[in-house]
This record gives structure tokens, sequence and C-alpha cells, in this order.
């Protein structure tokens, strides 16, 4: 077991494992961090504690120290040197005539590299592009092409449901979704229907699956019969969520009527007799 502190560089980042140095520090704390490409700036989501060996990524970095006043506000600066980076390269990239689109600039903390990010259909030769680039800041320049998903989540917005983005809130890592998932949860299979702001189908149908899974396997499907107060019923219509059944009784000419899964059992099955030896 080593003893580790989880650290987060955005508000929807992943967690990652550093070497407190001896350090005490809380939830929430903004420390300096030493990374490969140089200095970063993360936030502490899980004070010390311990965790497996074959857990941590080696090498295992440090834990620099807490950030200061002077820290908070070189973070300013680069933020407002990014806006002017993203311009700056809007313009080289329209001078270049490259079919790309730039999401976002983003300067390491201790300013020694520019990382900007953008959308294309396909690879682009950014060569020359990097070389002005470089010229122009007289920093490291790095592009990196990222997906429609990554591009909803660095910018952010409102989705169908009225509330922020599921992934710039809090999903971590983009999982596998399927039109699949939509028809077990009684949505519209039309794609527009299913489909985020991004484009591509609603992450909600993937962390929201497990719960339908569940609740699925404790409601009665359309066309199983069950027993109700009045009698034998076949259910016509179920909503999961509810748990509500639209049922009609098999004895009957009568309309559906409205009962809850609770309320319902499954008909009693004839006993068979055991065959003597």
């Amino acid at each position: 077991m080593t003893e580790v502190i989880s650290v987060k560089f955005k508000d929807s980042g992943k967690n990652y494992y550093f070497d407190p140095n001896g350090n005490t520090v809380n939830v929430g704390d903004k420390i300096i961090i030493e990374m490969q490409s140089g200095k970063e700036m993360g936030t502490v989501s899980m004070g010390v504690h311990s965790v497996n060996d074959e857990d941590i990524v080696q090498p295992l970095r440090k834990m620099l120290r807490k950030a200061t006043e002077k820290d908070f506000k070189k973070l300013e600066e680069n933020k407002e040197k990014e806006k002017e980076a993203l311009a700056v390269c809007e313009e080289m990239v329209a001078a270049h005539k490259l079919e790309m689109k730039l999401v976002d600039a983003e300067y390491s903390f201790d300013g020694g590299r520019i990382l900007f990010f953008f959308t294309a259909d396909g690879r682009i030769d950014f060569r020359e592009l990097v070389k002005d680039l470089a010229a122009h800041f007289h920093t490291r320049i790095e592009l990196r092409q990222i997906g429609v998903r990554d591009e909803a989540k660095m910018l952010g917005g409102i989705g169908v449901c009225g509330q922020p983005y599921c992934c710039k809130q809090f999903l971590n890592d983009f999982q596998t979704v399927s039109i699949k998932m939509a028809k077990e949860q009684g949505l519209s299979l039309n794609p527009t229907k299913v489909s985020g702001s991004c484009g591509r189908l609603m992450c909600c149908l993937k962390y929201e699956q497990d719960s339908y899974e569940k609740l699925r396997a404790m409601t009665p499907s359309v066309g199983a019969v069950v027993k109700t107060p009045e009698g034998l019923a076949t259910v016509v219509d179920v909503n999961l969520v509810t748990g509500n059944l639209l049922v009609k009784l098999n004895d009957t000419d009568g309309i559906p009527f409205k009962i809850h899964r609770d309320d319902v059992k499954p008909p009693h099955r004839p006993k068979h007799k055991r065959d003597e030896k």
C-alpha cells in the first residue's frame, strides 16, 4: 500500500494520484504539482489515503506545495493569455486554409507550453501552423484533435432536459452508448430525439441503464398474465419509472385499467404430480 492524494485538474476531470511529499492537505485545496511537461495547479479531491501499489501509474509524481496568492494571480494571467492565443491561432488557421475548428487553448501553469484543441473531419497536416505559432509565442506548441463529445464537455451548455451537460458536470469518462438502450428504456428510436447537442446518443442512456434493468426485472412485461384483485389480467402497457401497469381482465371485454406493479402477482400455476418410481 502507498499513501497518496487524489487530484483533479478540471472540475469534471479524472482523479490522479500524487505523492503528498509529507504535506497535509484538505479536500478543495489548490496545490502545485510537478508534471512531466512542467508545473501545474490542481485541486485536491481526496486527502492522504492508501491505495494498492498496482493501482499506481509509475513514476508517482510529487506535490510541490500549496498554491499561493502569487500562483492564483499567475493562473488568471494565463486565462487572459489563452483568449489571445486562441484568436491568433484562428487567424493562422484561416491563413493556412486548414479545415479544422478550434475549440480551446490551454496554457500550462508555468507558461512553457500552449495546447490547442480542435475538431476536424479527418487528419490535418498542421506542421506549418505549429511552426508559425511557435515563432509567434516563443514557446512549445501542441495541437490535439478531439471528438465532438470532448468538445461538448469542454465548452459546456444546457441539454434538452434543461440541465447542464452531464459530461461537463460529473462524467469523468465517455462510455459506449447504443440505440438498444433507448429501446429498453421506452424512448423514441428517432436519433434526433435521443441525441445530445454533440450529435451523439445521450450519455444519460448509459448511466441510467442499470436502473432500468433493475426495474424491468421486477416489472411484468407487455403480454404477461398477472393476478389482480379483480382477477387474471393481461398487461397491455408498462411504465417502468412509475411502476404503473395498464392491464385488461381476461374474462371480460372491459376497458383496460391502471394498477401498480406492487399490487399484482404472478398467476398460480397448476401443480404437477411427481412420477412414481
